[in-house]
């Protein structure tokens, strides 16, 4: 399996399909890339070369103890891009890995980036602060993290339905996509898994965002309760210069893998990279 070694040490497993100009999947929070599988095969088809990779702490790549951060995170991106030289980049991000791709703009800049889209991601900040009224507060987190550190097999089944609005009338997300996210989530590390919590609910990333100079397509359900829209979406939509900015109606955090948001997400991801 392929691999690029950080400097750390660290082995992040990645996958790449097709050629042309390379787009990179960054998932979220507790997955791997082969979450993006759908999209990947989507793109590749399409005369692109994508690639997704698994984030340090889970799937294939190492489980680390340290380095469970954003900044780390972008860093390993910005070495996984670096490593496979590539140029002309479009960047998406789902969730967490939405604030990888932002970090990543923050700590490294645009010379090699075409493009980014957000999808459903964390930016600016999801935690409630006296500048953030309207972000989750800290017992949402604080549950979180008690979830997977007594009982995370059950805590991650029971996670899935708010995370695809399996608990919503009329929800078409089916039962084996519900068992794929808890096979995923148990494949990262414990202790992976608990620092990240604080990583996607308390950086700041705000400045980053600032830095955003290339054209960026951001996506938010209005349903997501995850990372809620009005502290995500709404926001960065306004930060980023040129923005195109689209809202899901009814559409829940893990929207690409529930009908019919999925399709819709699919057609307007196609469309933007080949603008």
């Amino acid at each position: 399996m392929p691999f690029v070694a950080t400097k750390d040490g660290t082995q992040i497993f990645y996958k790449e399909w097709g050629s042309g100009q390379p787009v990179v999947f960054s998932h979220g929070w507790p997955l791997n890339g082969d979450a993006w599988d759908p999209q990947l095969m989507m793109v590749a088809e399409n005369g692109y070369r994508a690639i997704a990779h698994d984030r340090r702490g889970g799937g294939r790549s190492s489980q680390t103890w340290e380095g469970n951060d954003l900044d780390t995170y972008a860093d390993d991106l910005a070495q996984l891009i670096e490593a496979l030289d590539l140029h002309d980049v479009i960047l998406v991000g789902h969730s967490t890995g939405g604030g990888e791709v932002t970090r990543y703009i923050g700590r490294h800049g645009s010379d090699r980036v075409a493009k980014t889209v957000l999808l459903s991601a964390i930016p600016p900040l999801m935690l409630k602060t006296d500048d953030n009224p309207d972000g989750l507060p800290i017992d949402v987190f604080d549950d979180i993290r008690n979830g997977i550190l007594t009982d995370r097999s059950q805590f991650y089944e029971d996670l899935s339905a708010n995370f695809f609005g399996a608990n919503r009338s009329g929800s078409h997300v089916s039962q084996g996509i519900r068992d794929a996210f808890w096979r995923w989530s148990m494949e990262v590390g414990m202790k992976s898994a608990y620092d990240c919590v604080k990583a996607f609910s308390e950086t700041d990333l705000t400045e980053d965002l600032r830095d955003f100079d290339m054209p960026t397509l951001i996506v938010h359900g209005d349903d997501d309760q995850i990372v809620p829209i009005v502290a995500a979406g709404n926001k960065s939509s306004g930060i980023v210069k040129d923005v195109d900015y689209k809202v899901y109606p009814g559409a829940p955090h893990g929207l690409t893998m529930v009908p019919p948001f999925a399709d819709r997400f699919n057609t307007d991801l196609m469309a933007f990279i080949q603008a």
